[in-house]
């Protein structure tokens, strides 16, 4: 099945743009979400409003929507996409593709593809079989894209030909079949590999009804967690006072303080391959800690605090050459010079640098915008929801994996 994938069915000016329809009653069938960019050329043979009925979003042609500036970005949409399906692709996109001729929305929504992109060329046998449309399609297959062949048939002469637009259950199946190697080949990716989780806030106690706390409400590190499980990886969750939920396969140790979260970290450590540190830890905590609540009998109340535990620290001592360690710094200022130090301070493989001077990311958001710091590179990535961040991070992960 497709189900979640996102798809963008690129249309263009063939005979066959008739099929498109069926591409997308079948991709939606199997549970994917399309979005359809669709050339001038194409839009004479079949009209917007019916491919917009059938995907229940607007059709992208032009680069600005209407005339009050809105315009439509081919590079959120090839970040947006899973998969890039131009079908069906005529001998002129499949040239302006090979040589990089952006002057229509496809093309340079193409140029933009971080996903696979599936090219299911139709048209004409001479056209189909001229030198230049097969080193065009080389060309392609040289870029990484697949190339899906059209059909076989046989010409009044007797000859055996190409050029019909492959059937679209077909196309389909083809998207299909490489998701479901894909999805394969990812769920053993870290198999065997055993990877420490810290996630979510910790309390440090006042009395028994106040504390020290912050904001976190473990989303990161549980994506994390289920990012990792999902690629094969035998997962250990320490998680501070949440409320949220796992899978099963995940072992999940509950914890409140920065002690606990500690000597959990420290031990569970000791056996793992990999660590990520995503935890938001207090740094400080109560000096004395009141047995019963403290009453309001002053106009003010002095708390003496001292350091907690570095977790952080703690592993980058214990660290051995066979192990990968992975932390986060959360600044509000100077982001990547603070982060860079402590990567260096902590003995970190790398750091996951976020800001709480960005918008809508971080605490209790849904999504994260992030860096990723090591000694040698520098990576930014664009804001997206949590569970994408998480697939980031477990890439640069597999990276460092000893």
């Amino acid at each position: 099945m497709l189900k979640g994938k996102k798809i963008v069915l690129g249309i263009t000016g063939s005979i066959a743009a008739y099929k498109s329809c069926l591409i997308i009653r079948e991709f939606i069938k199997q549970g994917a979400e399309v979005q359809v960019v669709i050339t001038p050329a194409g839009k004479e043979f079949i009209t917007p409003i019916t491919l917009s009925a059938l995907t229940h979003k607007p059709v992208v042609s032009e680069f600005f929507s209407q005339r009050d500036g809105t315009w439509n970005s081919h590079v959120d949409l090839g970040l947006w996409a899973d998969a890039m399906v131009i079908a069906p692709a005529t001998a002129s996109t499949i040239g302006k593709m090979a040589n990089g001729i952006a002057d229509n929305m496809l093309i340079t929504t193409y140029l933009s593809m971080k996903a696979p992109v599936f090219v299911a060329p139709a048209m004409d046998l001479d056209m189909f079989a001229h030198a230049s449309t097969q080193n065009n399609l080389k060309t392609l297959e040289a870029y990484g894209n697949i190339i899906i062949q059209p059909q076989s048939g046989f010409l009044a002469s007797g000859l055996e030909g190409k050029g019909r637009m492959e059937e679209p259950n077909t196309i389909v199946e083809r998207v299909k079949e490489y998701f479901e190697s894909t999805d394969k080949c990812a769920c053993s990716m870290l198999k065997g590999k055993r990877i420490m989780i810290t996630a979510g806030p910790t309390y440090e106690k006042i009395d028994p009804v106040r504390f020290i706390g912050n904001y976190s409400s473990g989303k990161m590190g549980f994506a994390l967690a289920e990012e990792c499980a999902a690629r094969g990886a035998e997962v250990t969750l320490i998680a501070g006072p949440v409320s949220l939920s796992c899978s099963p396969n995940i072992k999940r140790i509950d914890v409140e303080s920065c002690e606990e979260m500690y000597i959990a970290a420290t031990e569970c450590f000791n056996n793992s391959d990999a660590a990520i540190l995503c935890a938001a830890v207090a740094d400080f905590r109560p000096e004395n800690i009141a047995d019963k609540k403290i009453k309001r009998e002053k106009d003010d109340l002095v708390l003496r605090l001292q350091p907690t535990h570095d977790i952080a620290a703690a592993l980058g001592k214990q660290k051995t050459d066979k192990q990968t360690l992975v932390g986060f710094a959360l600044e509000t200022n100077n982001e990547e010079t603070n982060a860079k130090d402590k990567l260096k301070r902590k003995n970190l493989d790398f750091i996951v640098l976020n800001s709480t001077r960005i918008p809508g990311t971080t605490f209790k958001s849904d999504d994260n915008q992030i860096t990723i710091i090591s000694d040698s590179n520098v990576k930014s990535f664009d804001k997206k929801p949590k569970t994408e961040v998480a697939r980031d991070i477990v890439d640069e992960l597999l990276s460092y994996m000893k």
